[in-house]
């Protein structure tokens, strides 16, 4: 018993330690987000879009700034206002080009050379009639620098490339400050430096308010649980540790905390509850028998303990499950999250067994009686399994099958807005870009000559605009741009700016003329789409956030387009783009969920199986909760909720979580049964001594998850709804089908 106390004041000065470390290293805790992070790792459209970005750049180094004046914006306090913003915008940081209607010009060819004619005429206000009947003429500008009824003006800014997050918050404070300095107060912002503030300032509260609102929640059950406030405390320190651990383990390592952070604090927290209910529980039983506190302790370790160990391991498997996943984000929270239950695992086994140690028992055990509603209640479960025996198998059989139905409904038809937080601005901003203009998403359009051709052959710039035109035809493809662009506004401009004009010269000697021309008044432009040696090109557009399902087809009809009616033997087209990669990111994740799944059950199984020893008993522990899963699947199918990489964690959590009770419940009837009684009498013991556990654990899962119904992020609340819901239903299946299955399948 020496050896037990002196064990105690170590492992509680080196918990002191590593927490003081943890602290000082929560400083150094970032938290990041980029649409990267969900790209498919190790397609081969990775590979080539990143070969891409190499000579083009990203598509996503833009902000875009809409300004909004009451009736139009053809006012011209307003315009004069708009266009100072326009200009000192240039100078901003990271900055490198500034675009909008002021700034802009028409090129014009006259017997002199070319000129330029402003699109608006800021000083001249008796134009302004003429000049927005120009602009819907010609419907170049319209839903990309100026909506269709005329209330909006746009400034697009180019930025430098993968701005990180300290130079996002400096340039949207610059030109925050710009704003006001214009009196330019109804604008909207969208791009990636807006998305990158936004989700980590959402990030960083959800942590926030997750974290605390799991504290009071614990303490609310604990406290109604044990109603001694000791026990309480012991816990609630012991768990509030673990999370500081995890976060200062997390900080340690490097690792960044993307969009999945706010799941951390109530997995800790929670997770890290159903283990010290059960080593609690198990200890203050045995303090009740008599026994010492030491050996209570030794005992409650060597039995539960092992249960304990098991269920943090599965656990923790469900969650590296997701390793498989192509997308960083979800692996990184898979590894994250497996990290997080065995730190909680470690100090409850040593920093909680070290605490309940210190009081002295009668600190411990409550001074009233305990009441006799658990044993009824319990025993009353046990009673109903055995003569509802064969009602309960139907209704098992038949829930499952309705469940497997609602998981082939599922769809993967998601939309970015989905991932914006519930009523704030950039969720605004982004609705008024979608309705207003032509929406976030980038399309790219990868341009690659065949053989001998060139990007500036006639020929080719014919087949880009065969293209061009496919996608045009598509309506939530717009604001489309190419090289192409170049040549017809220089025909535009040999035609006297007639609209009409707008298009490609008919024969290859004025094309000719025109590449001269382009390549000595407009070689920036031209360098911008087309490469040094002119063997490709891009295509540029913006996409309305239509959903995956639908943007791939729209993809698919492309693809069968250049392949069927283009040149194949001068030029070869390939989709590409940040927004590509994210739709293709739907065909990986039913694939790397079931992958994984499949992995983490043949290890659940193996540990099972090495637990156990026993084939039948290994299938009694899995069937279970393999259902729970379909019934999480069913969930997103009957209620039409898109399946996409951020809701996919809810079967790793499920799986990894649900098993947990199982285990508890399989390996109290084995030592039962170990112990030489019978079938029923291990089933009655098993449900007394274990049931309690398993039902409180289970709620305090259940209403811990419940938690993330007031997140901000939308598929937050919906895993939180799915994990809480289903996790009930692993409870009762558990409670009802375990006990049925074990008496019609084992001796």
């Amino acid at each position: 018993m020496h050896k037990l106390l002196a064990l105690k004041k170590t492992v509680l000065i080196i918990f002191g330690v590593l927490s003081v470390l943890a602290v000082l290293s929560l400083g150094n805790l970032k938290f990041s987000f980029d649409f990267s992070q969900f790209f498919p790792e190790g397609d081969p459209d990775l590979v080539f879009y990143n070969q891409f970005i190499e000579e083009f750049g990203t598509d996503d180094n833009f902000l875009l700034i809409a300004v909004e004046n009451d009736s139009t914006v053809f006012n011209q306090d307003f315009l004069q206002r708009f266009d100072a913003l326009s200009k000192e915008a240039r100078e901003l940081p990271f900055v490198t080009e500034s675009q909008s209607l002021t700034t802009l010009f028409y090129p014009l060819k006259t017997s002199f050379g070319y000129t330029k004619l402003p699109i608006i005429h800021l000083n001249d206000s008796t134009k302004y009639t003429s000049d927005l009947n120009k602009i819907r003429e010609d419907n170049l500008y319209v839903n990309a620098l100026i909506d269709e009824k005329a209330t909006s003006l746009v400034l697009a800014l180019e930025t430098e490339n993968k701005l990180d997050y300290a130079q996002s918050i400096i340039l949207l404070t610059k030109v925050r400050a710009l704003l006001d300095k214009h009196n330019l107060k109804n604008h909207h912002l969208l791009g990636r430096s807006y998305f990158y503030e936004a989700i980590v300032a959402m990030q960083k509260h959800e942590v926030i308010v997750s974290s605390i609102a799991s504290i009071l929640l614990i303490f609310i059950v604990l406290l109604l649980i044990y109603r001694r406030i000791l026990i309480v405390l012991i816990s609630l320190f012991s768990i509030t540790i673990a999370l500081l651990l995890f976060l200062g383990l997390l900080s340690i390592l490097g690792k960044e905390l993307n969009a999945m952070a706010a799941f951390y604090p109530i997995l800790m927290l929670i997770v890290g509850t159903s283990d010290v209910i059960h080593i609690v529980d198990d200890y203050l039983s045995k303090l009740k028998t008599g026994l010492t506190k030491e050996n209570a302790l030794l005992s409650t370790l060597k039995e539960v303990g092992t249960s304990t160990l098991l269920t943090s391991v599965t656990t923790a498997i469900g969650f590296a499950s997701l390793l498989t996943s192509k997308s960083s984000s979800i692996s990184d929270f898979g590894m994250n999250g497996a990290l997080g239950v065995l730190t909680a695992f470690i100090t409850v086994i040593f920093l909680t067994s070290a605490l309940i140690l210190l009081p002295k028992k009668e600190q411990l055990l409550p001074k009233k009686e305990v009441s006799t509603k658990w044993p009824k209640l319990l025993s009353g479960i046990n009673n109903f399994t055995k003569k509802r025996h064969k009602p309960i198998l139907y209704i098992s059989l038949i829930f499952t099958f309705v469940c497997a139905y609602g998981t082939t409904l599922i769809d993967t038809n998601y939309q970015i807005k989905e991932s914006l937080p519930t009523n704030s601005p950039i969720a605004t901003d982004f609705k008024f870009f979608q309705d207003s203009y032509s929406g976030f998403r980038p399309l790219e359009v990868a341009v690659m000559t065949q053989g001998t051709s060139k990007i500036s052959d006639f020929e080719v710039i014919k087949q880009i605009e065969l293209a061009e035109n496919q996608l045009k035809a598509e309506s939530p493809i717009r604001n489309i741009q190419s090289v192409s662009t170049l040549y017809k506004a220089l025909n535009k401009a040999h035609n006297l700016n007639k609209t009409d004009y707008f298009t490609l010269p008919k024969d290859k000697k004025t094309f000719e003329i025109y590449q001269g021309d382009i390549k000595k008044m407009a070689r920036k432009q031209y360098g911008k789409f087309v490469n040094k040696n002119e063997t490709k090109s891009r295509i540029r557009a913006r996409v309305l956030d239509v959903g995956t399902d639908t943007l791939n087809q729209l993809y698919k009809r492309f693809d069968n387009f250049t392949a069927t009616r283009t040149d194949s033997s001068q030029v070869k087209f390939k989709l590409t783009g940040s927004g590509v990669l994210l739709d293709k990111n739907s065909y990986y994740i039913q694939e790397s969920l079931i992958t994984g799944l499949l992995a983490g059950l043949l290890m659940v199984a193996l540990i099972m199986a090495l637990l156990f020893k026993n084939f039948k008993l290994l299938l009694i522990s899995l069937l279970p909760n393999l259902v729970p899963l379909l019934f999480a699947g069913a969930l997103l199918g009957y209620l039409n909720i898109p399946l996409e990489s951020t809701i996919s964690v809810v079967f790793a959590i499920v799986f990894g979580i649900a098993v947990d009770d199982t285990i508890h419940f399989l390996g109290r009837y084995k030592l039962c049964r170990d112990k030489g009684l019978d079938k029923e009498a291990a089933l009655d013991i098993t449900f007394a001594e274990t049931g309690r556990a398993l039902i409180i654990t289970t709620m305090t899962l259940f209403f811990g998850f419940l938690i993330l119904l007031f997140s901000d992020h939308a598929p937050s609340v919906t895993i939180g709804l799915l994990v809480s819901v289903t996790l009930l239903t692993a409870l009762v299946l558990d409670l009802l089908l375990l006990p049925v299955l074990i008496r019609s399948w084992l001796k």
